[in-house]
C-alpha cells in the first residue's frame, strides 16, 4: 500500500506543534496503526531523524494506553475499536492518513502523539477503590451476588480508561468514564460503605477537570470496552444521592 501519513510533531508542552508529511510506501493492509507507525519510524531511524513518539503496551486492547485520533476519529474509522486494533485494511491505497494526539484540554500533548492523562488518574484516585480490612481473604460465597448483579457490574467494569470517550465528546466530558466506575462500585455490596463519599470526590474532580456532559452520545461510539451511553445516568444519580445524604455514607 502507498499512503500519505500526516502526523503531528510537537518537541514539548512548551512548543507549538505542527503536521508533518511522510508518504509510505510498502506498508500492508494486515498492519495495524501501530505497526504503521513503527514502520515509519525504522524509516525515520535509518535516515537519522527523529522517530514519532507514541503510547502504546499490550497492542491488545485491553491497557487503554495507545489512544490516538485518526482522521478527527478517536482511536480510527471502525468503531469501538481501540487505535492498536485498527488495521490498514480499513482505508484505501493512496488514502491521507492524519494521525494526532487526543485534543482535549485535560489532555496537554507531552510529546509528538502522547498526552497527559493525569486528570484521569485524579478521579480514579478519588474514588476508584475500596478500603477492606487487610489479611486473610474472606471465603469467596461470604457475601452473596447474584448472577445478573455481577454481570452488571463487570459491564461496567470493563472500561480500559483510554480517554477516547473524552477526546470524542464535544464538550470534552468524563461522564461515560466517571458513569462507568461509580456505577460499577454501586452495583456491589464491597463499594456500598463509602458510596456517598465515593460519589462527591469523584465528581468533584470530574467538575474541576473536564466539561459538562451533553449526552451527545459520541462517547459510547468510541469506547473500545462497549460501555453503554446509559452510564453517564450514574453521575448525576449518584450526585443527587450524595447530596440528599449529606455527610453519611452507607
Amino acid at each position: 500500500m502507498r499512503l500519505t501519513i500526516e502526523v503531528w510533531r510537537q518537541d514539548s508542552p512548551e512548543v507549538e506543534g505542527h503536521l508533518e508529511t511522510h508518504l509510505v510506501e510498502g506498508a500492508q493492509e494486515e498492519m495495524s496503526l501501530l505497526e504503521l507507525i513503527d514502520y515509519l519510524n525504522d524509516q525515520l531511524v535509518s535516515a537519522g531523524r527523529e522517530p514519532i513518539a507514541y503510547d502504546s503496551d499490550c497492542r491488545e486492547g485491553i491497557c487503554g494506553t495507545c489512544g490516538i485520533t485518526v482522521n478527527d476519529q478517536a482511536h480510527g474509522p471502525v468503531a469501538n475499536t481501540p487505535a492498536c486494533r485498527q488495521h490498514l485494511r480499513s482505508f484505501k491505497d493512496g488514502a491521507v492518513l492524519r494521525l494526532e494526539p487526543f485534543r482535549n484540554g485535560a489532555f496537554p500533548v507531552i510529546r509528538d502523539l502522547v498526552v497527559d492523562r493525569s486528570a484521569m488518574d485524579r478521579i480514579l484516585q478519588a474514588g476508584g477503590y475500596v478500603s477492606v480490612d487487610a489479611g486473610t481473604a474472606a471465603d469467596a460465597d461470604s457475601v452473596q451476588i447474584s448472577h445478573g448483579r455481577a454481570e452488571k457490574a463487570l459491564d461496567f467494569a470493563a472500561c480500559i480508561g483510554c480517554g477516547a470517550c473524552i477526546s470524542a465528546c464535544p464538550n470534552g466530558a468524563a461522564n461515560l468514564f466517571a458513569g462507568s466506575l461509580l456505577n460499577h462500585l454501586a452495583t456491589l455490596p464491597q463499594g456500598a460503605p463509602e458510596r456517598a463519599r465515593r460519589a462527591r470526590a469523584v465528581i468533584a474532580e470530574l467538575d474541576e477537570s473536564f466539561g459538562p456532559c451533553s449526552v451527545y452520545g459520541e462517547c459510547a461510539q468510541v469506547c473500545p470496552a462497549g460501555i453503554p451511553l446509559s452510564a453517564i445516568a450514574a453521575v448525576n444519580r449518584e450526585r443527587a444521592r450524595a447530596m440528599i445524604r449529606g455527610g453519611k455514607d452507607d
